[in-house]
């Protein structure tokens, strides 16, 4: 029997249209491009359970927004962020509940229910993934063929790509540093490929190795900036999906989620994607992948039940299918398959395991690296921006 919270509506009356008995649950979320996505999901489970109602909250910044809300003790019941530090403090700081034994771990990938146990440092897992996404180059098929280009499968090719479509008069990169957090998808492939594999051990034994490690990352984000266009500082997110959509540059530096964005805006371009080729062997660099969406529940909820019934609801096949078509995002569930041809130039890479977690998901809060990032697009100072990192890393570890 499930607990009810009783809400008063207004006057009982069938004729008022009403409802007596009503459960009211808060879905907060990080993820604003899924918003008409997840609009579709909740009509449909309220239909099924007319005593639940789910209210949506993914405001701007909303991880600062929670944190914020955190801190007033206004939790909300289902939170929906990324397998990132702001999971690993709250799931520190007692926000979630254990959820190590719930059965519907079962029907997620154990590679990404190890991600969330690498994050935070914790043999218990306080989220159940839900969907992963993956940084790629999206590139527009109709400018690749008109310049004869082929998909780079090294650096030195890609640079040589990006050469001939400057050299065509186009933009070979379309950049939106006004929106700082655009800056880290590019960044967070080259460190992820150049920083080493034992990057993330040391930093376990207490080594930060950011300062040396990401120089290689640092120095082919600002090559990389060469082939941009006017004012990079000056155009936002929203701005940048609907200017490539609209063929103003033939590649686009930014994550799979940009897809259903771009199309939006223009529905008929032939869109493909590849792997960043960060080294000068073929098909050696890594996708970069990781737990975008996961939904933790808050070990304060007044209605666990109903929360609950909201996540598993959404775990359910066909709405998790729903959910990665209308997202281009891959499932972290097994047998749930994305199966979007755009996104095919990424299945070998899959296939094969050659992906590998987002370093900036390891970056504790107050390590502004997506800021230093805008900073170094602007100065182009390799060793300034690294001696911010080092310092501000060290700074964050020392305060612990």
């Amino acid at each position: 029997m499930l607990s009810l919270s009783i809400v008063i509506t207004g006057c009982s009356n069938a004729s008022s249209g009403s409802d007596d008995v009503v459960v009211k649950i808060e879905f907060f979320h990080y993820k604003r491009e899924a918003i008409d996505t997840f609009d579709k999901l909740i009509k449909k489970f309220e239909s099924e359970n007319p005593n639940i109602k789910v209210e949506q909250v993914s405001p701007p910044e909303a991880e600062v927004v929670l944190k914020t809300r955190v801190a007033k003790n206004d939790i909300p019941d289902i939170i929906g962020i990324g397998a990132n530090n702001n999971y690993k403090e709250l799931s520190k700081a007692g926000v979630f509940v254990d959820l190590s034994k719930d059965k519907n771990l079962e029907l997620v990938q154990p590679a990404y229910l190890q991600m969330l146990k690498n994050v935070s440092g914790l043999n218990e897992i306080y989220a159940i993934p839900f969907a992963a996404n993956a940084d790629a180059v999206i590139y527009n098929k109709k400018i690749f063929s008109e310049l004869g280009l082929q998909v780079p499968k090294t650096w030195d090719e890609f640079i040589q790509v990006a050469e001939k479509v400057k050299a065509a008069g186009k933009i070979p990169f379309y950049f939106t540093l006004k929106d700082a957090w655009t800056t880290l998808p590019v960044f967070n492939v080259l460190a992820a490929n150049t920083q080493g594999d034992d990057f993330y051990t040391e930093l376990n034994k207490g080594k930060i190795l950011a300062g040396e490690r990401y120089k290689e990352a640092a120095e082919k984000f600002v090559q990389l900036l060469n082939y941009g266009h006017k004012d990079q500082q000056g155009v936002g997110y929203n701005d940048g999906n609907t200017a490539f959509a609209n063929g103003k540059a033939a590649m686009y530096l930014q994550g799979i989620w940009a897809i259903p964005e771009i199309k939006k805006a223009n529905p008929n371009i032939d869109l493909g994607v590849f792997p960043y080729p960060v080294s000068n062997t073929p098909n050696s660099s890594k996708v970069v992948s990781g737990v975008d969406l996961q939904f933790s529940l808050a070990a304060s909820s007044k209605h666990p039940e109903e929360a609950r019934k909201f996540i598993e609801f959404l775990l359910k096949e066909e709405n998790a299918k729903q959910y990665i078509t209308e997202q281009n995002a891959f499932s972290t569930l097994k047998g749930i398959v994305q199966e979007d041809p755009v996104l095919a130039g990424l299945k070998s890479s899959f296939d094969k395991g050659a992906v590998v977690d987002f370093p900036d998901h390891y970056i504790p809060v107050g390590v502004s690296v997506d800021k230093a990032l805008q900073t170094l697009a602007q100065t182009k100072d390799v060793n300034k921006f690294l001696n911010t990192i080092q310092t501000d890393w060290e700074k964050v570890e020392n305060r612990k």
